[in-house]
């Protein structure tokens, strides 16, 4: 009965984030610095909100959009931290996730044959869901440009049937962040065109230095801000996201929305609401161990002489390994193999991001240390 399935879904792959994670999990003793997930606790105040939810039984069903304090809440956040102005009546969604945000968003603006320009290496979530509503990807190289999407790449990629950007930054797998006229370069560029902005901020809240710049304070009407606190609260599991979009697109994300989940859990619900009144800074204390970690995996890295960009938010590093002379996924099961090191081949990042891989720095600095510590056994080995 296989044959009887979507076409589109049969031609789509499994992450190859999680697969190459998976496929390592047989080899013993293995230092996996593959996963971007927080390795901090949700904080105790959030999780004693999912508690007493369950305790004075707010169980059911909520608004589809969410519960209204909560959407109040998420847009007071993204006002007093980015200044972006949205109505929590009609101008925000709570999702499963930021990955069910940006499922509803490509939905509700994409039709078949309409292209989405992305930048490359980029997050391998985006591109099944576009080519499940039959749109066309198509990636800009941005490994020449230290891992930016500017203006002037943007807009050489711009045909008739563009339909959305994909600005997803600090972004996943590089952590590489845009300046405030690179963001409003990129506004000028598509303000009045008939091409939407989807921004995926998700790693807003771990910008080291500076600011997070969202396009949407200087392109509101073409923008869908996605965001979410499994990176900032450390609630990957609690699964609560928020798509931000003027009204007249916002109203019909509901309805994929609705029929879609109906409603995000009510109990993380209510731990969100916690996490973003009275958590505003929860994120903080994360970011600067963050930073330290960034610090010194980064000078481990330029003492081995591996060529890397350091970044400035979010916790991944990209290090090109094209000295080595081995494909992406070779040279990631190699490490495996011979030193007990996993890393996730640049190639499950787009073909833009052959040459490299990506290390995850969401560990503790004594597995950081372990880890490069068998990366330099490794790369002392191959350069005599």
């Amino acid at each position: 009965m296989e044959h009887l399935l979507n076409k589109k879904v049969r031609g789509i792959e499994i992450s190859g984030i999680r697969t190459f994670f998976n496929m390592v999990a047989n080899y013993e003793d293995v230092v996996s610095l593959t996963i971007g997930q927080p390795d901090f606790p949700t904080p105790q105040h959030v999780k004693d909100a999912g508690k007493h939810a369950i305790d004075t039984n707010f169980t059911s069903y909520t608004h589809n959009a969410g519960y209204f304090e909560l959407r109040q809440a998420a847009c007071d956040f993204v006002r007093s931290k980015y200044g972006l102005d949205y109505r929590a009546e009609d101008e925000i969604i709570v999702t499963v996730g930021a990955s069910q945000a940006i499922d509803i968003t490509f939905r509700t603006i994409l039709e078949p044959g309409c292209e989405v320009i992305l930048p490359g290496p980029v997050y391998p979530g985006y591109e099944p869901l576009i080519t499940l509503c039959g749109a066309v990807p198509v990636h800009v190289d941005t490994t020449a440009s230290n891992f930016r999407l500017t203006a002037e790449m943007i807009e050489k990629a711009i045909t008739d049937k563009t339909r959305c950007i994909v600005l997803p930054f600090p972004t996943n797998p590089t952590g590489v962040t845009l300046s405030e006229q690179e963001v409003k370069d990129i506004a000028e560029l598509l303000r009045g065109k008939d091409i939407f902005v989807l921004s995926d901020e998700i790693y807003s809240e771990l910008v080291f230095e500076g600011n997070h710049h969202s396009i949407a304070k200087y392109l509101r009407d073409q923008t869908i801000v996605i965001n979410g606190l499994s990176k900032s609260h450390s609630m990957t599991g609690w699964r609560v996201g928020f798509a931000f979009a003027p009204t007249q697109i916002a109203k019909h994300m509901l309805k994929v929305h609705q029929y879609n989940v109906s409603c995000v859990t009510s109990i993380s619900q209510k731990a969100a609401f916690e996490a973003l009144v009275n958590g505003t800074d929860d994120a903080v204390p994360m970011k600067l161990e963050y930073k330290k970690r960034l610090d010194y995996v980064y000078d481990r890295l330029i003492a081995m002489n591996i060529d890397v960009v350091k970044p400035n938010g979010a916790f991944y590093l990209f290090p090109s390994i094209e000295k080595f002379g081995m494909s992406s996924f070779d040279f990631s099961m190699n490490l495996v193999k011979e030193v007990g090191l996993a890393f996730v081949p640049g190639s499950a990042f787009s073909n833009y991001g052959e040459g490299f891989v990506r290390l995850s720095y969401a560990y503790s600095l004594e597995t950081l240390n372990e880890g490069m510590d068998r990366l330099q056994a490794y790369v002392e080995k191959y350069s005599k």
